[in-house]
């Protein structure tokens, strides 16, 4: 009886357990940080603008200004993120820090190569007068003012917890539904990590040197998902909420007052469409 009950435990183990293999993903998913899901009150419509940009892209400098004359204009309902990818970004040898990432990389592939600089993608959507979805820089008032006119599919709250003795970042990412987008092929979470006020070398017009001191904004540091974005595989009709939540330590080099955290969700399948962006820092 005693050999019988081990036979069956044998079995019961060898065909009630499976094998999972482990599963690698760039930051640490947490659960602590997030609270009960609260409605989310008083937010606009956000654009997403992605700039695409490098040390040694000359004429890069101008479209860096035309932006922050943008978000002059718009305030926080203008998102926007300068990712150093491309022909133009590999640093200089003296330069003080690599603002290129392999990430950064990764996204300039998924949106399409550009033709010229500068250049951005706004809202990850096709507009006239672009090279897929990049946009030459007369083109970004335009498409940023129609993105604006749309009311947001979804809500995004952004949560974020930082400890200054151990560099660790938490965040939580709440969204609320406005639209039922079960409709949709697919629907996908990108959430970043920018770093503002990063001086490092930039070739511009009134040089052949690189200037050592110029400040560029809204730096592209790391992405807590990954570069394509996280499939949202929750309820996802009007007036449910979804929540993810990240935690990620922030590298020496930087400063963690200029930092921040945005995310965005988009769409996917034949169109990567942005249906709302949202910005936090800590």
């Amino acid at each position: 009886m005693k050999r019988l009950s081990t036979l069956l435990a044998i079995v019961v183990l060898s065909f009630g357990c499976e094998e999972i293999p482990p599963v690698i993903t760039p930051v640490m998913q947490v659960e602590s940080i997030c609270d009960e899901p609260a409605p989310i009150t008083d937010q606009q419509r956000q654009v997403l603008v992605e700039e695409f940009t490098g040390v040694r892209c000359v004429n890069c400098p101008a479209g860096s200004a035309a932006l922050e004359e943008l978000i002059g204009q718009h305030g926080d309902q203008l998102v926007a993120v300068s990712i150093h990818a491309g022909s133009f970004a590999p640093p200089y040898p003296e330069s003080f820090d690599t603002l290129r990432t392999a990430k950064g990389e990764e996204i300039l592939s998924f949106v399409g190569e550009p033709l010229g600089y500068p250049t951005a993608v706004v809202n990850r959507k096709k507009f006239p007068g672009g090279f897929n979805l990049q946009l030459p820089r007369n083109g970004w008032p335009g498409a940023i003012e129609q993105e604006l006119q749309e009311d947001p599919r979804v809500l995004i709250d952004i949560k974020n917890n930082y400890d200054e003795a151990t560099r660790e970042l938490e965040t939580c990412v709440t969204l609320q539904m406005m639209d039922d987008l079960s409709v949709e092929e697919s629907v996908f979470l990108t959430v970043m990590l920018l770093e503002n006020n990063v001086v490092d070398l930039q070739l511009t017009p009134e040089s052949s040197e690189p200037d050592p001191n110029y400040v560029h904004k809204h730096v592209f540091r790391d992405v807590l998902t990954s570069a394509a974005g996280n499939l949202i595989q929750d309820e996802v009709t009007a007036g449910s909420f979804v929540q993810q939540s990240f935690a990620i330590t922030l590298k020496e080099k930087y400063k963690a007052n200029d930092c921040s955290i945005i995310a965005f969700v988009h769409l996917g399948g034949d169109t990567k469409v942005v249906l709302q962006a949202e910005k936090e820092g800590w």
